[in-house]
């Protein structure tokens, strides 16, 4: 019988040995070739999450693109995306078989805070990179604890502040009630607004309402928040309920200031699903551009993402959020690789992911750059409030850290 450790060390063996023939260093790490670099990811193709399914579609379309002007380095991508329908048990055993059967040589944008919880502690014993995770919780930003994973979107603990300190500036009188997801992801965004608002005005919460991903629809927890009578509302959801919040405190007749998490501001799969009329005043907070602002019509970056929609997408994801921040995550990726030049070792991808300087992505916000040092694994710190006018995000004020 061939035990995981035997098999890993003759793995290793027969790496050395390839080595000393003369290949390349890269063939020291699993998934790497002189032609190929494997990548694994997961994503919510199904289930309660599978709005954002298009994220896995366009990074698997950005590699399509990079092979088609010869790869990185001489060597193509090859990515895996397999669908573990944001449930956690899935997600294991997922991973399990990209680490173990497939080889890839790291994850890469893995979607979810308890998907990515849930799957943490097996990369880091691995040694695998956990790398640009698609969550912004703030637990996924611990170097100290988890060298092996490094996050990608703002902290929602950071956005929650921005939340917070907004209402202390513009309703410092206000009753706030809070819709949250009941995992590390929502409840993020409740310790962030409580950290925000202080002891002195703790007060201002008089109502929390959870649900479960598994439930059917968040109409009852709205029904409950509004008849606390809160003149504020934090919607911290995924999109699905999202957008059933949007639609039914609007119909309730609820007139109160609205404020909804950067994970559900796409109008293609937000919105537009709860009605762009009953959307309108929402809040959020922004950091890359909004595709259908108009503003952006003439920006060389926008233009880059028009040109690639339209030879490797099709028209409705043009204006989805979710499409265009994967856009920037993989050519965050893409740079990593750059960097790593001819070391391809998984120790190497990991010292370049966090060795970002000044990196500056075609969509995100003028003024914004992505950095990353051995002790800061949280790539994007910065956003900027915005309004959605009925049509498009209208971005307002300075850009703000938590």
């Amino acid at each position: 019988m061939i035990t995981r450790r035997s098999f890993l060390q003759s793995s290793a063996a027969a790496a050395a040995l390839a080595a000393s023939a003369g290949s390349a260093r890269a063939d020291n790490a699993p998934g790497i070739t002189d032609t190929e670099i494997k990548i694994g990811n997961t994503m919510p193709y199904s289930g309660p999450a599978s709005a954002y399914g298009v994220i896995g579609r366009t990074e698997a379309a950005y590699f399509k693109m990079i092979n088609e002007q010869g790869g990185i380095n001489g060597r193509k991508i090859n990515f895996i995306s397999l669908d573990d329908a944001y449930s956690p048990p899935k997600t294991v055993e997922q991973v399990r078989r990209l680490v173990e059967d497939e080889k890839v040589a790291f994850l890469f944008q893995t979607l979810g805070t308890p998907p990515n919880l849930a799957i943490r502690k097996y990369l880091n014993d691995n040694k695998v990179p956990q790398l640009f995770v698609s969550t912004g919780a703030s637990t996924f930003a611990d170097p100290e604890h988890f060298p092996w994973t490094i996050g990608f979107n703002p902290n929602y603990q950071t956005e929650a502040h921005i939340y917070g300190k907004h209402i202390l500036a513009t309703k410092a009188d206000g009753k706030i009630a809070v819709l949250y997801q009941n995992d590390g992801f929502g409840k993020d965004y409740l310790i962030g607004l409580k950290d925000a608002l202080g002891a002195d005005h703790a007060g201002m919460i008089v109502k929390e309402a959870s649900y479960e991903t598994s439930e059917p629809t968040v109409d009852s927890q709205v029904v409950t928040l509004q008849g606390s009578g809160a003149d504020i509302l934090l919607i911290a959801a995924t999109p699905k309920f999202a957008a059933q919040a949007i639609r039914k405190s609007f119909d309730l007749g609820w007139n109160g200031v609205r404020y909804v998490t950067n994970v559900s501001v796409s109008v293609t799969t937000v919105l537009k699903p709860a009605g762009l009329d009953k959307s309108k005043g929402l809040i959020t907070a922004y950091y890359g551009k909004d595709p259908t602002d108009p503003r952006w019509k003439d920006d060389p970056g926008m233009k880059e993402w028009g040109a690639f929609v339209g030879k490797y997408m099709s028209p409705t994801e043009l204006n989805d959020a979710n499409a265009s921040y994967a856009f920037g995550a993989a050519a965050t990726m893409m740079q990593v690789l750059k960097q790593c030049g001819n070391d391809l070792s998984r120790e190497s991808v990991m010292k370049q992911a966090a060795n970002l300087k000044d990196l500056e992505l075609p969509l995100l916000l003028p003024g914004m750059k992505i950095n990353t040092s051995p002790t800061n694994f949280s790539p994007i710190r910065q956003m900027q409030l915005a309004s959605f006018d009925g049509a498009s995000w209208q971005l307002f004020g300075e850009l703000l850290m938590g």
